[in-house]
């Protein structure tokens, strides 16, 4: 990679708040806050218990607004995939940016954080995993504790107005109420998904400014928009093990399985969620067919069953309720809030007797429950994103440490990141494991440690 030259700005401004702190943090999300967490911890040990300098600022009038809604406010910390390169391979081309980082701290590391902090899990569907007690606030308790044992000083309602850059070095951060000046700067200002939590993306302008590479944001995880009126008249609706594939012009690209939920608007849910960005791709750059370009989603409601076999519990289904009328019958085969919708998608008689259901009604059956065809119209805004793709380029952040290449005080973690990454408790992650690196690494160097080499605590 072609290293980029730090570009001079302006003498390095004086202190207002202290004269000078080890480290700053700026952004009070997950991110930040184990990041200060950590920086503190370390730093309260090497100073024989009397703690060090960390401040954490953030914009908003409370700490971590967007980790207290995650998960529908249960949060899902992370997923239980405790080999570090099968989690990353989620990550598609970015997750080979992380092997060092992860060899830190990774799934296992972050478990054992929050449980030596008395906070119990669960393992939900595809590994998700949450706290027992279903609510945000238990990881929110966990992380304000463990900032508040280590003395970092906390300030609310401070908004960033940009870095300032000198020599290499970044030598402060202007802020409404003054600057302040750090040995070590973290930046955990996130992405741009959910806006209304403060993730509205000025970390980026700033970087920008002072010579980092943005790649442009886009919404990454979003629920789809359906053309279908039968499927947004199953809002609510939800399969808990559903495969949902892409169909350029009949033929299925790409597929996933997981749950998924019918909205008023068309589908979302992890699985939907998931898929986003591919279904917008295949949207945008399917090449055209015979017919001109046409892109639908199928959905199968039976994946764990081949047609053979899905036939087979149609007949077994038909057999125990053989006098029963269609209408009343169907609905123990599949969700009973989507039986009208399958009779009518099926064109059965709803009145008919099932023992007079012929073989070719029941095939057509089977075949439309392994390939409900829809077909996609857009997205939601930005403002319904899980997550935002977009950030600072990769080659530019030293991932051992997760430091600037361009300014080794300078530390960028979370969100900030051009790393898109699927639902399921890959981003709270990777939060947890840039966080907690840069949080080490940035100790390290406050106190003369090498900061090169981030050690484990043992």
């Amino acid at each position: 990679m072609e290293r980029k030259t730090a570009p001079k700005q302006a003498k390095a401004p004086k202190a207002k708040l202290s004269e000078r702190y080890d480290v700053a943090v700026i952004g009070g999300g997950p991110a930040g806050m184990i990041a200060a967490g950590r920086a503190a911890e370390l730093l309260s040990a090497r100073n024989g218990g009397k703690g060090g300098s960390v401040i954490l600022l953030e914009k908003n009038d409370g700490l971590g607004k967007k980790l207290l809604i995650t998960g529908g406010g249960r949060c899902n910390v992370t997923n239980d995939e405790p080999d570090a390169r099968s989690f990353l391979a989620k990550l598609k081309g970015k997750g080979k940016f992380l092997f060092s980082t992860f060899a830190e701290h990774s799934v296992k590391e972050s478990l054992d954080f929050f449980h030596s902090k008395g906070m119990k899990t669960k393992v939900e569907n595809e590994g998700r995993i949450f706290p027992v007690t279903d609510t945000a606030r238990s990881v929110w308790d966990v992380l304000v504790k463990y900032m508040k044992e280590g003395g970092v000083e906390v300030h609310h309602g401070f908004a960033g107005k940009g870095l300032h850059a000198y020599d290499g070095k970044v030598v402060g951060l202007n802020t409404d109420r003054g600057t302040v000046v750090a040995d070590s700067y973290i930046l955990a200002t996130g992405g741009t998904s959910h806006p209304e939590t403060g993730s509205t993306g000025e970390g980026f302008e700033w970087l920008k400014r002072i010579g980092h590479t943005i790649i442009e944001a886009d919404a990454a995880l979003v629920p789809v928009k359906i053309a279908e009126k039968w499927v947004r008249d199953l809002a609510g609706v939800s399969h808990q093990h559903a495969k949902l594939s892409i169909m350029e012009n009949g033929k299925r690209t790409d597929s996933r399985i997981g749950r998924m939920v019918f909205a008023h608007f068309g589908m979302s849910g992890p699985l939907v969620l998931s898929f986003s960005k591919e279904i917008r791709e295949a949207m945008h750059y399917a090449q055209p067919g015979p017919n001109g370009t046409k892109v639908e989603l199928s959905l199968d409601i039976f994946p764990d069953l081949d047609p053979a076999a899905l036939d087979k519990k149609i007949l077994a289904d038909f057999a125990e309720h053989s006098n029963k009328k269609v209408k009343n019958a169907i609905g123990k085969l599949v969700t009973p809030a989507m039986a009208d919708a399958v009779i009518k998608l099926a064109k059965l008689d709803a009145d008919k007797e099932i023992n007079l259901v012929t073989r070719e009604e029941r095939l057509g059956l089977g075949k439309l429950l392994k390939d409900m065809r829809m077909t996609p119209i857009g997205f939601l805004g930005a403002d319904k994103a899980i997550v935002a793709s977009g950030g600072v380029k990769l080659e530019e952040i030293d991932f051992r440490t997760m430091q600037s290449r361009l300014y080794p005080n300078l530390y960028i973690i979370g969100d900030v990141l051009d790393i898109d990454r699927p639902s399921g408790g890959y981003s709270l992650q990777l939060c947890w494991s840039t966080g907690w690196v840069a949080g080490s690494t940035a100790a390290a160097a406050a106190t003369g440690g090498a900061a090169k080499s981030v050690r484990k605590d043992k």
